[in-house]
């Protein structure tokens, strides 16, 4: 079964276009990254599938019903962790996730969601205008699986946060996915979408430009890897084995070094099997990975601004709603 699927999405505001024409399939049980530029259209897209707005054109499932017609249905089968949610100061910890509650109309034991999210039943008992940042994100998720739902959404759920928090939100992701919970989740942090994440999608200016895995981004837009190996003995008879290889681009040897790019991931494998093999004795193996960075910016032509456009949307949507 697909958790999500949207076929033809459009959203448009007056003249702008927030979301064009988007088609994307989410698996159950996947944890897909949904990234894009600062305005390029992710919350909207976000937005739609919850019914909060509704599409200009086109169509969305969740969990097999209708995003717009079938909301009723759809509702309690999901957690909402929102971009920017903040806690009531004066509330417990243990009293957000009571009321969470009984908005879903479940009984579930605040406690173990409590665990569930690292903190601990004396966390539960003081205010949570005392967290910090990372406590709160933990405490506003745990509000987000109540009910134990089948689909979590995270909007920008490591906005904010110190390196110590995103890791503790990339624990509670793969958590989730254990227990086999489909996430789906908008960042522009590509250090958090790259650890957790099985694929990605890539929104720019609303159009969906890209979607696989990060290996698959890496393959198809020539990014791979560089690999420098060193060995015993002078490297360049090395060279010209490994430039006969399929996946190997730009080898050159130098002393007892041997450096070269890779272009498919499994030559990284095939190098050192073929070396090994024609006798070669390998004193060490340096991989460095193109960085998601590096994608991201050849997928998005480096626009990381867009202001203007992501302001307009943001006004307009406010007005709309």
């Amino acid at each position: 079964m697909t958790a999500i699927e949207t076929s033809g999405l459009t959203k448009e505001y007056g003249e702008i276009t927030a979301v064009d024409d988007l088609d994307l399939t989410v698996a159950d049980g996947e944890v897909f990254g949904f990234l894009g530029p600062n305005g390029a259209g992710k919350s909207t897209t976000i937005d739609m599938l919850l019914d909060l707005t509704r599409p200009t054109a086109g169509s969305a499932t969740v969990l097999g019903y209708d995003a717009q017609d079938e909301s009723d249905d759809i509702s309690p089968r999901v957690g909402v962790l929102p971009e920017g949610f903040d806690v009531y100061p004066r509330l417990s910890g243990r009293r957000h996730l009571e009321f969470a509650g009984k908005t879903k109309g479940t009984d579930d034991d605040p406690d173990e969601i409590l665990a569930r999210v690292g903190l601990s039943a004396e966390d539960g008992d003081r205010p949570a205008g005392d967290y910090s940042k990372g406590m709160r994100q933990r405490l506003a998720t745990g509000m987000a699986l109540v009910g134990d739902p089948d689909l979590l959404i995270m909007d920008e759920p490591s906005t904010g946060l110190d390196p110590h928090g995103i890791r503790e939100m990339q624990d509670l992701v793969r958590g989730e996915a254990e227990r086999g919970t489909t996430v789906f989740f908008s960042s522009h942090i590509l250090e958090h979408v790259e650890a957790v994440c099985d694929r990605v999608g890539v929104l720019n200016e609303g159009e969906l430009v890209a979607v696989d895995t990060i290996d698959g981004l890496r393959a198809e837009l020539g990014g791979g890897a560089t690999m420098a190996l060193t060995l015993a003995d002078p490297a360049e008879w090395a060279r010209d084995l490994v430039t006969s290889l399929e996946g190997v681009a730009d080898t050159t040897a130098s002393g007892r070094t041997l450096e070269l790019s890779v272009v498919d991931p499994a030559a990284k494998a095939t190098v050192v099997t073929a070396l090994a093999d024609a006798g070669a004795t390998i004193r060490d193996v340096r991989i460095e990975e193109v960085s998601l960075e590096s994608l991201f910016t050849a997928l998005t032509n480096g626009d990381e601004g867009r202001s203007g456009t992501a302001d307009a949307v943001t006004t307009e949507t406010e007005a709309a709603r």
